[in-house]
């Protein structure tokens, strides 16, 4: 398992179904993130039970704080192929009580150093809503730069957002 100073990366199964279910249902949580139609905790349930395992090219870890257990929030690479070398990531912190203290910085060093030393990576790369300014910072803290801006890809109360893709290169990593 990955292990950070703060937390460690580790499989989400079917258990982790009800606090994946409210975060996805907390409105402030999920304030610049891509959300779908309402699932219940059922659905969420089946849809962890059934999801394929790990993988190269689609990993799921949950975050877990060091200091108690709880698990906080999840962190994906996806699109991984080896011939490439390129990920892209996905993160967030569902426990607002952990916000603003390290954890999703820790989280991010964490899976980026297990993807370019474990997995081979070369690049991850992500895209973050430009209103988004607190995960801007926690990219930005760990190396990751601009790479380009796309516009009015995001919408939410009734506004258009533009999205900035950053990448990070394994010897960016801070």
């Amino acid at each position: 398992m990955p292990l950070g100073e703060l937390v460690t990366l580790r499989a989400m199964g079917p258990a982790d179904a009800d606090a994946l279910w409210r975060w996805n249902h907390d409105p402030e949580v999920m304030r610049w993130m891509d959300d779908t139609y309402p699932h219940s905790v059922e659905q969420v349930r089946k849809w962890q039970a059934e999801r394929p395992r790990n993988a190269y090219g689609d990993l799921l870890l949950g975050i877990e704080a060091l200091a108690d257990g709880t698990l906080i929030g999840l962190v994906m690479l996806q699109d991984a192929e080896p011939e490439k070398g390129i990920a892209k990531l996905d993160i967030y912190l569902g426990e607002k009580s952990y916000w603003g203290k390290g954890y999703a910085t820790d989280a991010m060093r964490t899976i980026c150093r297990y993807g370019f030393e474990d997995m081979r990576l070369h690049k991850v790369t992500l895209t973050v809503v430009t209103e988004n300014h607190a995960a801007r910072r926690v990219y930005e803290k760990v190396g990751f730069v601009e790479e380009g801006r796309l516009r009015q890809v995001f919408r939410r109360d009734g506004k258009w957002y533009d999205m900035f893709t950053m990448g990070l290169l394994a010897s960016e990593l801070r």
